[in-house]
């Protein structure tokens, strides 16, 4: 990624246009209001210096809106860096001092979630001099506990005093020499630990002046530590070079204008929500925090340009307005499912001529005239459905939404296909922890439904065999490789695992099945650990049948399950509302709960299940589900059945359900 010399824009800010890389498309200038290019951050040598940047170039705008706070939050650019750069002098106040000739550090232990003062806490401790580890104040007790004494923490900064308190007595046993609150509380005395205040702290800034520290890009920047599937999380560690290259790639992804807004929902300490808030932020957009409470009301007050997020939560959108259907009347419910049945053939179509459907990659000529013909003779009726039907649904979610930026996990194809037909952009992503996390990426103008886009810059992508690891053939599945500046560094004091991640060769294992397009782009069809195997010996992977079921109503949640049975069998979370409405219709009396175990339930889900899985791409006899058991208690992030990013934890929810499994196969 390259860019021009800053130029100066009427308004007195300096802008700098970037250099597209893997598309052609040129930023014209705009309004002074708007950005005339984007921000290059090729040149920085540490993440924290991006907000003395932002805040020469937006000072007057806003950064960060909390509504949820007890009170409400505004911070401009220029509060912003002055808030960081306080919280950063307290740090180096407390004892904290980096050293440029040190790769790794002091560490400091971040235990909090989403807030401005998250933000502020973050970059102050790096901008000190310091790294971060980082994680969920609501994490377990022993997690917790773990993350601070294998990091070597120094210091720890908590969410609030409910938190601190969750972890007493045992801090007195690690080698912390003070604790800082990101409240406003009074803390107890604490005759172990110095305990501060967030006042406190920005108080004791101002009797001291901050000290430069100079960084570059192999200084680490961050643990993150994850969730361990087997034995103890695992701490990646990630530099200063990491997340700069991130920053500079993604302006071939995104193009935002400033005072764009977006939406923060993700946890800001994991990789994706992290890089997704630095970057819109790095651009001199507009964050508003908000939480699954009150999402879909945001969207709406906000009109929002932006959002980060994860396929469950464009599933709960798309749920939503499911419903909203459901409660019209019969005729209007026709109505509305004639105008989508119609324009999911015109969008079908026009992928075939724009050499955008992924089953047919290569249509003959003959192919592109008549989906040209159909997409001419299906565009009134696709047209009528916006003004009638979709303008509405955009509306619902703020009526200014220019993209969808998801990750974290696969999306299912019913859900590509709704939010295209609505007129809503997606543009999937894909990476992992430990590649900071974006590999590849969909482009605006190259968005392929149902890949992951193309890899980013600077970045390599093979596929292998499972076995041997040699390279395999474009459009051959296989285990896939990664290798870029994005890589991490390594897991902290775990050489054997770094070991088995990243080969000699600086190549990184991640562990997903995929293939690779003509044109390169990345289609992932599941993961390598989550693979099923039959006692027949097929190899099943879930992922993509578990989408395919997602497309029906009355399923919520539903996880396959059956390594070492003769056939697959799922954990199936109903959808209450719509099994409910699907029993008035069929004028069965509500006489309290619903009897998940009656003939005429199951029957429903078999149909469902034996459908879903029949129309599915590629469907084989071996991917029938023929046993089920329907649960009532949703996988959440609270019973600890789904990870922070909403992906089901497979290992945990078999194992607590295993002697329902169990039954299921007898």
């Amino acid at each position: 990624m390259y860019a021009d010399k800053p130029v100066p824009h009427p308004d007195g800010n300096y802008y700098m246009k970037a250099e597209q890389q893997s598309q052609n498309a040129s930023i014209s200038a705009n309004k002074p209001s708007q950005i005339a290019g984007l921000v290059d951050y090729s040149n920085l040598r540490s993440l924290p210096e991006i907000w003395q940047i932002t805040a020469k170039l937006f000072p007057d705008t806003v950064a960060l809106i909390d509504p949820h706070a007890k009170a409400k939050v505004s911070l401009t650019y220029a509060q912003l860096n002055q808030q960081i750069q306080q919280f950063a002098t307290g740090i180096q106040a407390l004892g904290v001092n980096g050293d440029a000739t040190e790769s790794i550090p002091p560490r400091i232990a971040l235990i909090a979630d989403n807030s401005p003062r998250w933000l502020i806490a973050d970059q102050g401790i790096m901008l000190a001099g310091a790294a971060n580890a980082v994680r969920s104040s609501v994490a377990e007790k022993g997690e917790i506990l773990y993350i601070i004494e294998h990091s070597g923490s120094i210091g720890l900064v908590v969410e609030n005093i409910k938190t601190l308190k969750k972890l007493t007595p045992e801090l007195s046993n690690l080698p912390l020499q003070w604790v800082v609150l990101l409240s406003d509380e009074d803390a107890e005395e604490n005759p172990d630990l110095k305990v501060f205040n967030f006042t406190q702290l920005m108080d004791l800034a101002s009797k001291n002046t901050l000290e430069v520290v100079k960084q570059n890009h192999q200084t680490l920047a961050t643990l993150i530590y994850t969730s361990g599937t087997t034995g103890k999380p695992k701490g990646v560690m990630l530099s200063h070079g990491n997340f700069v290259h991130q920053l500079t790639s993604c302006t071939a992804l995104i193009q935002p204008n400033v005072g764009d807004k977006t939406l923060s929902i993700l946890p800001t300490w994991h990789s994706f929500g992290r890089i997704g808030e630095y970057y819109l932020l790095s651009q001199g957009c507009t964050q508003i925090y908000t939480n699954r409470r009150y999402f879909k009301e945001d969207l709406e007050t906000y009109t929002p340009q932006y959002v980060v997020g994860v396929p469950r939560l464009w599933e709960s959108i798309y749920e939503g307005i499911q419903k909203s259907f459901r409660q019209k009347s019969p005729k209007m419910q026709k109505i509305i499912n004639n105008f989508l049945s119609v324009s999911e053939s015109y969008i079908k179509a026009a992928r075939v001529w724009k050499r955008q459907d992924l089953k047919n990659l290569h249509p003959s000529n003959s192919e592109i005239f008549q989906a040209r013909i159909k997409t001419i003779l299906l565009a009134p009726l696709h047209y009528l459905g916006e003004l009638i039907v979709y303008k509405k649904i955009q509306q619902a979610t703020g009526g200014k939404l220019k993209q969808l930026i998801c990750g974290g996990g696969s999306i299912a194809q019913h859900l590509e296909d709704f939010f295209e037909i609505v007129g809503i952009d997606i543009l999937v992503g894909y990476g992992l922890t430990e590649t900071s996390p974006v590999l590849t990426a969909r482009r605006p103008k190259n968005n392929l439904r149902g890949s992951s886009g193309l890899p980013i810059a600077n970045t390599q992508i093979k596929i292998v065999d499972l076995e041997t690891h040699k390279a395999l053939p474009q459009g051959q599945r296989g285990l896939v490789m990664a290798k870029g500046p994005q890589i991490m560094q390594g897991y902290y004091l775990n050489p054997e695992a770094t070991q088995k991640a990243i080969d000699n060769e600086g190549w990184f294992d991640t562990g997903d099945i995929g293939w690779l397009t003509p044109d390169n782009q990345i289609v992932l069809t599941g993961r390598a650990k989550d693979t099923i195997v039959l006692t027949n010996g097929e190899n099943i992977e879930p992922q993509p049948i578990e989408d395919a079921c997602l497309r029906s109503a009355y399923i919520d949640q539903i996880m396959l399950v059956g390594q070492d049975q003769k056939s697959l069998g799922a954990l199936i979370v109903p959808n209450l509302d719509a099994l409910e409405a699907w029993l008035l219709s069929k004028n069965q009396p509500m006489e309290g709960e619903i009897d998940l175990n009656s003939k005429m339930i199951r029957d429903l889900f078999r149909e469902e299940l034996n459908r879903e899985v029949r129309d599915r791409t590629g469907y084989r006899r071996d991917d029938e589900v023929i046993v089920f058991d329907l649960i009532k208690e949703p996988f959440s992030v609270e019973n600890g059945l789904l990870t922070q990013t909403l992906k089901i934890r497979r290992n945990v929810v078999a194992d607590n359900y295993q002697e329902v499994i169990k039954k299921m196969f007898r």
